[in-house]
């Protein structure tokens, strides 16, 4: 048993930095380590500088944004907006102004038939995900069309709805986030992997070249083979060095993998699965019903009706039937910054609650955490600091405010 501990104060951030480890059973390509992190948490300020935000119902035309589907930068501090109904990419200058429109709806060479998703390189060439087209589009710096790559394989394998880039090359980090995910192969549905694969795609050529990196855990299903409640998300964030940071199950469990070694070592903090009672199977099941409309939950010895609002019984149809996973997951989402710390959502006081925010290093060292509600992890991360989220003004339109993080946490 190999111990490790290192505790001081991080500069900038008046956190406790503190890691033990414990060497447990062999991996892919040998030992995995476990860092047992500390289970105090040392509270961060969320007191982020705003740079600029964009989008407006009263703005200039190319400020009118349908469906934000995803943001992203490049090297130089240029925001990139998938406007995923308007069929472009707005490119954003460090200063809040337009640099230039790429792409438009359409079926012909460079034109989005369904734009889902959208990576950046570090030198400002854009790769969009068209789950219409079943293709990835590659445009160069510059906004001009190179090349349409299409999978090559198992196209229920390769995901087209979350993408993120690695640094350098011409290769994005794919996985399923969610364990009910479909998995098309062209206009027929295919059988679901029995796991949830996270995988480097090189899109050098015509065809997508595919690496697979870690498999992820993919919960069993229910006697009625649907996505359960609770069913832990696959949350994936790329690091330097080729490797990911990636959770897949209940536990507080973030895994570091890369392609040569698999999964070499796991952070871990004490934080457990809370059993599924009653008691939250019942609340969760009238949460589901009020969020559809159902209005407010009304149960007698004959039966349960939602009274009121604008949705229908069906929805307490399919909330009363609905099978449950017997934990409750920890972890509510994960993504990773332009430097490669890793930000890990946590759940809060009920199940569907988003918790406190958890900063770490890859090299497993806990540098603090932000308290419920005082930040979220960004949409995106850039250089010096920039980061973007995608927010809904009082007019519910979207909008997106560019902030600068403090370097520790970036």
């Amino acid at each position: 048993m190999r111990l490790v501990k290192d505790q001081f104060r991080a500069g900038g951030l008046g956190a406790c930095v503190a890691a033990i480890g414990l060497l447990s059973a062999p991996g892919r390509a040998g030992a995995q380590e476990i860092i047992e992190l500390p289970g105090e948490d040392c509270w961060l300020e969320a007191d982020f500088q705003e740079v600029y935000r964009v989008g407006a119902a009263d703005g200039e035309p190319w400020q009118e944004f349908g469906r934000v589907r995803t943001v992203a930068f490049d090297g130089a501090g240029n925001l990139y907006v998938l406007d995923a109904l308007a069929g472009r990419v707005i490119v954003v200058t460090p200063g809040g102004g337009l640099l230039q429109v790429v792409g438009r709806l359409g079926e012909g060479p460079g034109e989005f038939g369904g734009a889902t998703t959208m990576a950046v390189m570090r030198d400002g060439r854009i790769v969009v995900g068209d789950s219409r087209q079943r293709a990835y589009l590659v445009f160069d710096p510059d906004g001009g069309f190179e090349r349409q790559v299409r999978p090559d394989g198992d196209p229920a394998r390769v995901s087209f709805f979350w993408m993120w880039p690695e640094s350098g090359g011409e290769s994005v980090v794919v996985g399923t986030q969610l364990a009910g995910a479909s998995y098309l192969g062209g206009p027929e549905r295919t059988p679901r992997p029995l796991t949830r694969p996270i995988a480097r795609l090189i899109l050098t050529g015509d065809d997508v070249l595919r690496e697979t990196i870690a498999e992820g855990w993919r919960p069993p299903r229910g006697e009625a083979d649907e996505r359960r409640a609770f069913e832990p998300g696959l949350w994936v964030g790329p690091l330097p060095g080729g490797k990911v940071a990636f959770s897949d199950s209940t536990a507080y469990a973030i895994k570091i993998a890369s392609a040569e070694d698999g999964v070499s070592h796991i952070l871990t903090r004490p934080f457990f699965p809370e059993a599924v009672t009653e008691r939250i199977e019942r609340a969760e099941r009238d949460r589901r019903i009020a969020e559809a409309g159902g209005g407010s939950v009304t149960r007698t010895p004959g039966g349960v009706r939602a009274v009121g609002g604008g949705g229908s019984n069906r929805w307490v149809e399919r909330a009363e039937t609905i099978e449950f996973l017997e934990e409750v997951p920890v972890v509510r989402g994960l993504g990773t910054s332009w430097g490669g710390r890793i930000w890990v959502q946590r759940r809060g006081e009920e199940p569907h609650e988003d918790g406190p925010i958890d900063i770490l290093t890859a090299d497993g060292s806990y540098l603090g955490s932000f308290r419920t509600g005082a930040t979220r992890i960004p949409d995106a991360f850039g250089p010096e600091g920039l980061a973007a989220f995608i927010e809904r003004d009082g007019f519910d339109v979207q909008t997106v405010i560019v902030k600068r993080l403090p370097r520790d946490v970036n």
